[in-house]
C-alpha cells in the first residue's frame, strides 16, 4: 500500500467519524474540530514513507505541524472543542433549510467536501515524495514566506481575540461596545487578514510541490478549492455581520475584503 492509499483510508475513516458524530450529537462542527489535525497526519504519512530522511518532506511536515499547532490553540481557546462549540453559521443554515436538506448538506458539504479539501491541500507532499529532488533556494524562500504568513495569521487571530474579549467585558458591564467589530491593526487593511494568511500558506505548500516536480501539477486543485471555500464562507459570514451591524457596510466600502491593502475613502 502506497502513501496516497494510506491517506485515502484515513480520509474515509475521518469522514465516517465526522458524519456519525454529527448525527449522534446533533452538532455539525466535527470537520472544524479535526481541521487542524488531519493535514498534519497526511503530511506525516508522506514524510514517513520517505523514512523522514527527505529534507523537503521533513520541512513540509514541520511547517504543517506548526500551522496545525497554532490553529488548534486558537480554536481551543474560542471553545471550539467544548460541548456546544458548534459554528454559529450552521444553526443559521438549519433555520433556512428543511431537516432533510440540511442532512444532505451535512453529508456532502460539511463532511465530504471539506474533508476532501483537507486531503487535497496536502498532496503537494505526495508530489515531493514522487520527485525527491534536492532542496533548493526556491524551497527556502517558500518556507520563509510560509513562516511569515503563519506569523501574520497569529497576529490577526490575536487582535481578533483581544477585541472580542474587550467586547465581552463591555457587554457584561452593561455598555454597548463601540465599535461592534474589529477595525484596527491588520483589520484596518483587510476585513479578513486571517483568511488571507491561511490561504496563502497552502498556496506556498503547493509551491513546494512545484519546486519538487519542476512543473505545475494537478494538485493545484487543493489550493484552488480551499480559496473557493473561503470566498463562499466570507460572503455568507459578511451577510450575517451586515444584517446585525448596518455600519459594517461602511467598513466594507473602505477596507479590502481579503488581500491586505490601504484603506479606501468611503463613498459619501
Amino acid at each position: 500500500m502506497n502513501a496516497f492509499q494510506v491517506c485515502l483510508w484515513v480520509f474515509a475513516g475521518v469522514c465516517a467519524g465526522c458524519w456519525l458524530l454529527s448525527v449522534i450529537t446533533r452538532e455539525y462542527s466535527w470537520a472544524d474540530r479535526i481541521w487542524s489535525v488531519v493535514p498534519v497526519v497526511y503530511t506525516g504519512i508522506f514524510a514517513g514513507y520517505a523514512g523522514f530522511t527527505d529534507p523537503r518532506l521533513d520541512l513540509l511536515f514541520v511547517l504543517v505541524f506548526l500551522w496545525g499547532a497554532r490553529l488548534t490553540f486558537n480554536y481551543a481557546r474560542k471553545g471550539g472543542y467544548a460541548r456546544g462549540g458548534e459554528d454559529y453559521r450552521w444553526a443559521i443554515l438549519r433555520g433556512r433549510m428543511a431537516p432533510w436538506q440540511f442532512q444532505l448538506f451535512n453529508l456532502f458539504f460539511i463532511t465530504l467536501y471539506q474533508n476532501a479539501i483537507l486531503l487535497l491541500i496536502t498532496l503537494p507532499a505526495g508530489t515531493a515524495l514522487d520527485h525527491r529532488t534536492p532542496l533548493g533556494p526556491a524551497d527556502v524562500v517558500l518556507a520563509v514566506a510560509f513562516l511569515a504568513c503563519l506569523a501574520g495569521e497569529t497576529v490577526a487571530d490575536q487582535q481578533q481575540w483581544t477585541f472580542h474579549q474587550w467586547k465581552k467585558r463591555e457587554t457584561s458591564a452593561g455598555r454597548t461596545p463601540d465599535p461592534q467589530f474589529a477595525q484596527t491593526g491588520l483589520f484596518r487593511f483587510s476585513r479578513h487578514p486571517n483568511f488571507f494568511f491561511e490561504q496563502a500558506q497552502w498556496w506556498l505548500v503547493f509551491g513546494m510541490g512545484v519546486a519538487a516536480a519542476g512543473a505545475v501539477t494537478w494538485t493545484i486543485a487543493g489550493a484552488v478549492l480551499l480559496t473557493l471555500l473561503f470566498v463562499g464562507s466570507t460572503i455568507f459570514t459578511e451577510s450575517i455581520t451586515r444584517s446585525r451591524y448596518p455600519e459594517y457596510a461602511g467598513y466594507q466600502q473602505r477596507t479590502s475584503p481579503i488581500v491586505p491593502w490601504f484603506p479606501r475613502t468611503a463613498a459619501s
